[in-house]
């Protein structure tokens, strides 16, 4: 297995474990999420079950308590036409006693009697040390005409006497009893336990009558309108308890807590941050160790292009030396192209790191000599078909590039096995120069596109995968060109796409 092979599964393994670790953190958030929400629902759920027996509790003191009066009005009614019947009773013992019994039966309504002017003729169930007080009679009188309309009472043709009455003292108690209780179920509202926002508002004017757990800042600075607002949320995005309190409805509204909010998006916006400060780790270690590779790399191909040069020199003196011998013209001229094929390979070698100087060239020249080096290179069953125009020019170094397009025959020919057409093509494009290289080897799988140019990436035995890194980077950082796969198919063959700038 190569290096690109051993690094392309660490990675999908690491992407699986990473894929794992969130999920499961998703998971479990979601499921303690979910924990919180039943939670909080059940506690919404109590409080509004002790807000419902509470309101029925309400109801019921409140029909009591409208009972209650209806009863001390009809008993001082029954007050009333008993003292109307009094003088015109006959005299029969029982009829005057039932009389006097509903009369000194009311022991707990305080009540007056006035004439049509407002005198004051009669009172009972008053403070007796204050019976004879008349401000404190007409006090009370005021009182009675406040809390109640007065019972007129016929006594002659035209003539009217009219009756006052206020709540008693039991009756007052249960009615304090009742308010006290109704501030405490507002008071219960406004500080539900669930630390859900909630508002309670009148069902019928739509007033606020309390709210709990919301922005206090915002109550403060514009009350009114925050209110309103914030009802007219809960109204769309919430729930709705009914509250019936006597005879009128009012209406709880509420949602989910803030803090539940919170936590519901919480770990996606953590690994939203965590995502990206990996990312960035990755992508700022990623440039150091590119850098320090290539730091290797540049050192190391200037070393090589040294240690040639001292036998590379040698080879030129032998050389020399043999033509002067009169060897046989034939091999010193093959071993001359190999010496300058090898001074050629030293200048690419020295020249790695360094920004090459690039010089309008004839493309068509370079292409053909590069071309026919490798071709005499080789096996005499792999053909070359080249179309490179006549005279076209563009920005070039040229052992570089000449390295580039005969490491891609090279690479034809192995993927023939040695056998089969390598065509090469230029065509003149508006500001380009597009070269194509086609084969017709065993062809590339479209995964692989664009994998194939990353160091390490080989399908030979013996492989460094090296080659089209290297041609990638000759391309694009030297000559500000672009190199890709145009078109490949397994088994049909491949076309290399080289896009220079004129």
């Amino acid at each position: 297995m190569n290096i690109y092979s051993k690094k392309q599964r660490w990675k999908w393994l690491l992407l699986l474990a990473a894929a794992a670790i969130v999920s499961a953190s998703l998971w479990y958030t979601s499921q303690l999420v979910r924990k919180i929400a039943d939670s909080e629902k059940r506690n919404v759920e109590l409080w509004a079950e002790a807000v419902r027996r509470k309101a029925l509790m309400m109801e019921a003191t409140s029909q009591l308590y409208a009972k209650i009066a209806k009863e001390e009005r009809k008993k001082v009614q029954l007050w009333a036409e008993a003292n109307k019947l009094l003088p015109q009773l006959p005299d029969d013992d029982a009829a005057l006693g039932f009389v006097f019994a509903v009369i000194v039966d009311n022991e707990t309504v305080p009540v007056i009697l006035t004439d049509s002017k407002g005198k004051i003729l009669l009172s009972r169930n008053l403070d007796p040390k204050r019976e004879k007080d008349t401000l404190y009679l007409r006090s009370e009188l005021a009182e009675m005409h406040r809390q109640h309309d007065s019972i007129p009472m016929e006594v002659g043709p035209g003539n009217f006497h009219y009756l006052y009455y206020r709540d008693s003292e039991v009756f007052t108690e249960i009615r304090l009893s009742f308010e006290d209780n109704e501030r405490s179920f507002i008071k219960e509202v406004a500080s539900n336990p669930a630390s859900a926002p909630a508002i309670y508002a009148d069902s019928a004017t739509g007033n606020i009558i309390a709210f709990g757990n919301l922005d206090s800042v915002q109550v403060e600075k514009d009350s009114a309108a925050y209110l309103q607002k914030m009802l007219g949320v809960l109204k769309k995005e919430g729930n709705r308890i009914d509250v019936n309190l006597g005879d009128k409805k009012n209406y709880i509204w509420y949602m989910e807590s803030p803090q539940l909010k919170q936590l519901r998006y919480f770990p996606y916006i953590q690994f939203t941050v965590i995502g990206i400060f990996l990312l960035t780790a990755y992508f700022l270690f990623s440039t150091s160790r590119r850098a320090e590779q290539n730091h290797v790399w540049v050192g190391m191909a200037k070393e090589t292009a040294h240690q040639l040069g001292t036998p590379l020199s040698s080879l030129i003196a032998w050389l020399e030396y043999l033509q002067l011998k009169g060897i046989d013209p034939e091999i010193t001229t093959e071993i001359g192209r190999d010496v300058k094929r090898l001074e050629m390979i030293t200048e690419r070698f020295s020249k790695i790191g360094s920004q090459p100087k690039l010089k309008a060239e004839n493309l068509s020249d370079a292409l053909a000599q590069a071309v026919d080096y490798i071709r005499a290179r080789s096996p005499k069953s792999v053909e070359y078909i080249v179309d490179t125009g006549n005279g076209i020019l563009a920005p070039l170094n040229i052992p570089l590039f000449a390295w580039v397009i005969e490491n891609l025959c090279r690479n034809a020919v192995d993927a023939m096995d040695g056998r089969g057409s390598i065509t090469v093509t230029v065509q003149e494009a508006p500001e380009k120069v597009i070269i194509d290289i086609t084969d017709t080897g065993k062809g590339i799988h479209r995964s692989k596109h664009k994998t194939i140019f990353e160091p390490g990436f080989t399908t030979k035995q013996r492989g460094w995968g090296l080659g089209l890194s290297l041609c990638k980077r000759i391309i694009e950082n030297y000559h500000n060109g672009s190199i890709f796969v145009k078109r490949s198919e397994p088994g049909k063959g491949t076309t290399f796409r080289i896009e220079l700038k004129q």
